[in-house]
C-alpha cells in the first residue's frame, strides 16, 4: 500500500505507524499476501481507504475485524447487567406464550374449531367468512397439520395482542407529542427496516434459545411498528373542528381521547392490527430457527431435509393461515367504517 504509506508519511505520522504492529488474528488472505511478493498498484487499481487497506499501510490503524470484535466485546461485558434487568420484565411474556400454547392444545379440536368460527362470526356478521375459516381448518386438520396450525394462531394471538397493547399507547402519546414523534420515528424506521434475523442475533446472546420469550421479544419487536404508526397517523388526522367542538363542549382531555379521538381514529388504528398480524405471522416462520413451534418449523424441515412436499404443504398452510387472519380483520374494519358512517 505505498500510496497510502507516502500520504501517511505526508500527515507526519510515519513514527507512529511505524511504532507498533497489529499482532491480531489475520485472514487468510492476509496470510497468502504475506507469502508472496506485494503486487504494485497503478493509480487506476489504488484500493477505497478502508480500516484494513489503511491497516496494511499503517498496522496501528484497527483493522475491521477489531471493531467488530470491539462490538462483540461491549455487548458481551452489559450482557449480564441487560439480562438481570430484561429477565424478570419479560417472564411474564414466557408465561403467556406458554399458556396460549397449552391452552390451545389443551383444547380438542371439536370445541376449538367452534370457538374460532363463534369468533369470527362475532368480529364480521359474515356467513361466507365463517364457510370459509371452517373449510380450512377442516382442511388443514385433514393433512394432519392442525396441530402445528394452532400453535402458530396462538403465538400470533399472545404477540399481537402484546403489539397492539404497548403500540396503541405508544401511538396516542406520539400523537399528542411533536418531540416524542421526532425522537421515535428514527427507531421505528430502524425496526421496520432491519432484516429479520438481525432481531435474533442479540436475544440468543441474552436469553436462553429453550426460553419462549427469546421468539416473543423478536416477534413484538417486528409487529409493533405499523399499529404505532397507523395509531399517531390516526389520531393526527381527525379533524380540528371536532376536537374544537369537543372543546366547546368542555370535553376533558381524557374524554376527547375516549369518546372522540379513538373512534375516529379507528379505522386507522385497524389497519394497523390488520398489519400487526401480518408481520407477526412473517416473523413466526423466521422464529423457527430458535425454537418457535408452529408451521415454520415444517418449513425449515423442508429446506433442511430437502423434503419438497413437506416445504410446500406447510407453507401453502401459512399463506391460508395469512388469508384468515387478513379476511377476518379487513371484515372487522368494514364493519367499524359502516357502523361509523351510520
Amino acid at each position: 500500500m505505498a500510496n497510502y504509506e507516502s500520504a501517511l508519511n505526508a500527515l507526519g505520522l510515519e513514527e507512529w505507524c511505524s511504532s507498533e504492529a497489529n499482532d491480531g488474528p489475520v485472514t487468510m488472505a492476509e496470510l497468502l499476501a504475506r507469502a508472496g511478493a506485494e503486487k504494485e498498484t497503478s493509480a487506476w487499481d489504488i484500493p477505497f481507504p478502508s480500516l484494513d487497506t489503511l491497516n496494511k499501510a499503517c498496522p496501528p490503524i484497527p483493522r475491521a475485524r477489531d471493531m467488530t470484535d470491539g462490538v462483540e466485546q461491549a455487548f458481551i461485558d452489559i450482557k449480564n447487567p441487560l439480562k438481570a434487568v430484561l429477565d424478570p420484565l419479560t417472564e411474564p411474556l414466557s408465561w403467556a406464550l406458554d399458556g396460549s400454547l397449552a391452552l390451545f392444545q389443551a383444547l380438542p379440536w371439536y370445541v376449538l374449531i367452534p370457538l374460532l368460527l363463534l369468533l369470527v362470526w362475532a368480529v364480521t356478521r359474515s356467513g361466507r367468512l365463517v364457510g370459509f375459516v371452517a373449510v380450512s381448518f377442516l382442511f388443514l386438520s385433514f393433512v394432519d397439520l392442525y396441530v402445528p396450525a394452532i400453535q402458530t394462531l396462538s403465538i400470533i394471538f399472545v404477540c399481537t395482542a402484546i403489539s397492539v397493547l404497548l403500540g396503541v399507547p405508544i401511538g396516542i402519546l406520539m400523537a399528542r407529542s411533536n418531540t416524542l414523534q421526532r425522537i421515535l420515528v428514527p427507531v421505528l424506521d430502524m425496526l421496520q427496516t432491519l432484516p429479520t434475523f438481525v432481531y435474533l442475533i442479540p436475544l440468543i446472546y441474552l436469553f436462553s434459545v429453550t426460553e419462549s420469550k427469546l421468539y416473543g421479544i423478536a416477534i413484538i419487536l417486528y409487529a409493533v411498528v405499523p399499529v404505532v404508526r397507523l395509531t399517531n397517523l390516526g389520531i393526527r388526522l381527525v379533524d380540528r373542528d371536532v376536537i374544537e367542538a369537543a372543546d366547546a363542549f368542555g370535553m376533558t382531555a381524557r374524554q376527547k381521547l375516549l369518546g372522540v379521538q379513538i373512534p375516529l381514529a379507528l379505522p386507522n388504528i385497524m389497519a394497523g392490527v390488520n398489519q400487526t398480524i401480518m408481520m407477526s405471522l412473517a416473523m413466526v416462520v423466521i422464529a423457527s430457527l430458535v425454537s418457535a413451534p408452529g408451521l415454520g418449523v415444517l418449513v425449515l424441515q423442508g429446506i433442511r431435509e430437502l423434503e419438497l412436499g413437506v416445504g410446500l404443504v406447510s407453507g401453502f398452510a401459512i399463506v391460508l393461515l395469512a388469508i384468515i387472519l387478513d379476511r377476518v380483520t379487513k371484515a372487522s374494519l368494514a364493519r367499524i367504517n359502516t357502523t361509523q358512517s351510520h
